[in-house]
C-alpha cells in the first residue's frame, strides 16, 4: 500500500480553503439578511434576489472558468478567486444601498463560481486514486467549516452597530489565507503535462507522492492525452459515449441542490423565526447549531467515501433527506397542534436533514463531477456542471420565500421531499460507483459502453 506523503495533505488542505470562501458566503447572508431587512424594508422578492444575486455571479464565474483553468492552470485561477472575493467583500460591507449591495454580491458570486469548479478539479488531479474521494471531500468539509465560521461571525456581530456590514466584511479573512497559501503551491501534474511541462510535473509527483513511480504515472497520463490528440476528431465532445457522463454530472448537481440544501443554509435563521424563535439572535444561535452538525458530519463522508463507496452513502443520505423534509412539512402543517413545540420539531428535522446531506450529497456530488469526465475536456465539462449547480441554486433560493408565502411551508418542504425520491431512482440507475477506479479507467468504461451500474465490477 502506498504511503501518502505529508506534503500532499498540505496541498489538499490549502487548496480546500477555497471551500471556506464558498461556505462563508453561503452562511453569512443567512444572518445578515435579518438585519439588512431592518436597514431597508425589503419585499420577499427583493430578499430572494439579494440572497440569490451571488448565484448570478457564480453562474458567470463557473461558465468562464473551464476555459480559463485549461488555459492558465488551476493554481492561477484559485489565486484570482481569492483576490476577487476580497474586493467583493469590502464593497459589500460599505454598500450605501440595496442596488450596490446586490452588485457587490454578484462580484463575490463570481469568485464563488470559480472556486467551486476549480478546487475540486485541482484536488482530483493531485490525488492518488486510493484516497481521491477523501481528499476531494476535504473541499466540502471546508465549505461546512466556512458555513460554521460565518454563523459564528453572525452571532459575534449580531448585537454590534453596523452588524451586517461587519458580517460581510469578515469574508476578507479566509480569502487572504487562501491567497497566501496558494502562492506557495504548484499546479497539478495532469495540467502541466497537457502543456508539455514534463519536468515540472515530475517534480510535483516526487513532492506529493514520492513513493510512486513518477515516470510511469507521467507515461500513463501522456498516453491518455496522446490518444485524444491523435484522434483529430473535432467532434469528440459530441460522441455518443459522452452523453452519459454529462447526464451523471448535471444530474448529481440537480440532486445536490434541488433537494433543498441551500434553502436550509441560506434561510435557516428565517425558518427558525417562522417556527417560533423570538429574536434574530436566538434564531442565529439555533442556526449555528446546524452549522456545527454540518461541519462534524462531513467528517463521516471523508472517512467512509473511499471505504463504503459513493452510491451507498448517496442511498443513505437521500433517504434521510426525504424523511426529514416530510417531517418538517408535517410540523408546519400541524402547527396548531404542536404549538410551542413546533420550533423544536423544526430544529430536529433540520438537524437530521443536515446529518444526512453532509454524509452524502454534499461531498459526493463534487467528488463525482471531478471523476466522471475524460481528461482533455474535464475542465469544460466540470465548468458546465458547476454552471448547472448555480443555476439550480438560483432558482431554488430565489423562489423559496415566495413559495412559502404563497403555497405555505408544508407544501414547499414536501415538494423538495418528492424531488429527493426521484433523485434516489436517478442514483440507482444512472450514477456509477467510482470508488478505487482510476480516472483513466473511468474514461475507458464510458468509451467501451460499460453500464454505470457495472463500473465497480471490473476493478
Amino acid at each position: 500500500m502506498k504511503i501518502v506523503h505529508f506534503w500532499l495533505y498540505v496541498v489538499a488542505i490549502v487548496a480546500s480553503l477555497g471551500g471556506l470562501l464558498s461556505g462563508y458566503d453561503t452562511g453569512v447572508i443567512s444572518g445578515a439578511l435579518l438585519f439588512i431587512n431592518e436597514t431597508w424594508d425589503l419585499t420577499d422578492f427583493t430578499q430572494g434576489f439579494l440572497v440569490s444575486s451571488v448565484l448570478i455571479g457564480a453562474v458567470i464565474g463557473a461558465a468562464l472558468n473551464g476555459v480559463m483553468a485549461d488555459m492558465f492552470g488551476r493554481k492561477k485561477i484559485i489565486i484570482a478567486t481569492a483576490i476577487i472575493f476580497i474586493v467583493g467583500s469590502i464593497l459589500s460591507a460599505v454598500s450605501p444601498n440595496v442596488a450596490t449591495l446586490i452588485v457587490s454580491r454578484v462580484m463575490v458570486g463570481l469568485a464563488v463560481g470559480m472556486v467551486n469548479f476549480v478546487v475540486p478539479l485541482y484536488l482530483s488531479e493531485v490525488s492518488p486514486k486510493n484516497i481521491r474521494g477523501m481528499l476531494v471531500s476535504l473541499y466540502q468539509w471546508a465549505i461546512t467549516a466556512g458555513i460554521l465560521f460565518s454563523y459564528m461571525i453572525n452571532g459575534t456581530f449580531a448585537a454590534a452597530v453596523y452588524n451586517w456590514r461587519w458580517m460581510l466584511l469578515a469574508g476578507v479573512l479566509p480569502a487572504t489565507v487562501l491567497l497566501i497559501g496558494m502562492s506557495f503551491l504548484g499546479d497539478t501534474p495532469r495540467w502541466l503535462l497537457s502543456k508539455k511541462r514534463d519536468e515540472e510535473a515530475r517534480a510535483i509527483f516526487n513532492k506529493i507522492e514520492p513513493e510512486c513511480d513518477a515516470d510511469a504515472e507521467i507515461a500513463r497520463i501522456k498516453d491518455t492525452l496522446k490518444e485524444e490528440l491523435d484522434s483529430k476528431d473535432k467532434k469528440i465532445k459530441f460522441k455518443k459515449w459522452m452523453i452519459m457522463p454529462l447526464v451523471v454530472g448535471v444530474g448529481i448537481m440537480f440532486a445536490q441542490i434541488c433537494t433543498g440544501i441551500n434553502t436550509i443554509i441560506y434561510y435557516a435563521p428565517t425558518i427558525f423565526k417562522i417556527s417560533g424563535f423570538d429574536s434574530n439572535i436566538s434564531a442565529i444561535y439555533a442556526a449555528t447549531g446546524i452549522g456545527v452538525v454540518n461541519f462534524l458530519m462531513t467528517i463521516v463522508a471523508i472517512a467512509f467515501t473511499d471505504k463504503l463507496g459513493r452510491k451507498p452513502l448517496l442511498y443513505f443520505g437521500l433517504t434521510g433527506v426525504m424523511l426529514s423534509l416530510i417531517s418538517l412539512g408535517c410540523a408546519f402543517q400541524f402547527e396548531a397542534v404542536l404549538g410551542g413545540s413546533l420550533k423544536w420539531v423544526a430544529v430536529g428535522s433540520l438537524v437530521t436533514y443536515i446529518i444526512c446531506f453532509a454524509c452524502s450529497l454534499g461531498p459526493i456530488g463534487w467528488i463525482l463531477v471531478s471523476e466522471v469526465f475524460p481528461l482533455r475536456i474535464r475542465g469544460a465539462a466540470m465548468s458546465l456542471c458547476t454552471v448547472a449547480n448555480f443555476a439550480f441554486n438560483f432558482l431554488v433560493v430565489f423562489s423559496f420565500l415566495p413559495l412559502i408565502n404563497r403555497i405555505g411551508e408544508a407544501y414547499t418542504f414536501w415538494m423538495f421531499a418528492v424531488v429527493s425520491l426521484l433523485c434516489l431512482f436517478f442514483v440507482y440507475f444512472f450514477v456509477p460507483e467510482t470508488k478505487g477506479i482510476s480516472l483513466e479507467t473511468i474514461e475507458k468504461n464510458w468509451i467501451d459502453g460499460v453500464p454505470p451500474r457495472n463500473f465497480g465490477k471490473n476493478v
